[in-house]
């Protein structure tokens, strides 16, 4: 099975002469499916980039990007929105919900720009709020919902269009420590259930709940190191042992 995300040799350069700054300098990973990784990296590290690379949001100066095998670099800015669209489950530090729109109408956006019909979007964003726990809520506009809950739709979002990839950018930096931990729950739940997850953190504690730490330096890949006794993986250990 090939792998969600293929990086080889990514280079990211911005401006010219006295200028010039190289953001990556040759990152090479490679992400499976189900996958929980979590990159953390200091400012100026590449972290922010290496994400918006990830999420095609950007696109590389240099090197090969394949998602879900499709070479990212060689794609139009209307082909890369549609990737971003089908593809991506995006989960930010901001939320980013449409204020005075229903929770369950701010979850149906990824499927009316994916021209699904309104019955079908209103089925399956109900479906995905469920899986967080709010489908109590689906009819709060975000100024009625607390800081978690608006996060915990924003994830009901990225997951309605079924994507390969949930990428979370500093998803809890606006949370307090309870909603953070309800907020990891729920990853470590979908990460359970076959996700595939990349989660962009500054946070070493939020960063130790994935499976496995990356952390960048300078542009580059500092380590790749796998959590033996991550708390997803070893839930997952202790339900197969019965």
């Amino acid at each position: 099975m090939h792998p969600v995300l293929d990086m080889r040799e990514l280079t990211k350069v911005y401006g010219t002469g006295d200028t010039t700054v190289h953001a990556l300098r040759g990152v090479s990973l490679t992400v499976d499916r189900g996958d929980y990784v979590a990159i953390m990296g200091s400012s100026g590290s590449g972290k922010s980039t290496l994400m918006n690379i990830l999420g095609c949001l950007d696109v590389p100066t240099g090197g090969r990007y394949l998602l879900d095998s499709v070479d990212v670099s060689r794609l139009t800015d209307r082909q890369l929105a549609l990737v971003r669209n089908r593809l991506i489950g995006f989960v930010f530090q901001a939320f980013n919900l449409i204020a005075r729109t229903s929770a369950v109408a701010n979850v149906e956006l990824p499927l009316a720009y994916a021209g699904v019909h309104a019955r079908e979007r209103r089925r399956r964003a109900l479906t995905a709020l469920e899986t967080v726990g709010l489908s109590d809520r689906a009819d709060h506009e975000p100024n009625q919902l607390s800081g978690g809950q608006q996060q915990r739709v924003a994830i009901a979002r990225a997951l309605v269009t079924e994507p390969a990839l949930v990428l979370a950018d500093e998803p809890t930096g606006n949370l307090d420590s309870h909603a953070t931990d309800d907020v990891l729950a729920i990853l470590d739940d979908l990460h359970r259930a076959g996700r595939t997850i990349v989660l962009i953190t500054h946070e070493p504690d939020v960063g130790a709940r994935a499976d496995r730490l990356i952390r960048l330096k300078d542009g580059e890949v500092l380590s790749d190191l796998r959590h033996s006794l991550s708390p997803a993986s070893s839930h997952a250990e202790a339900v197969a042992a019965g």
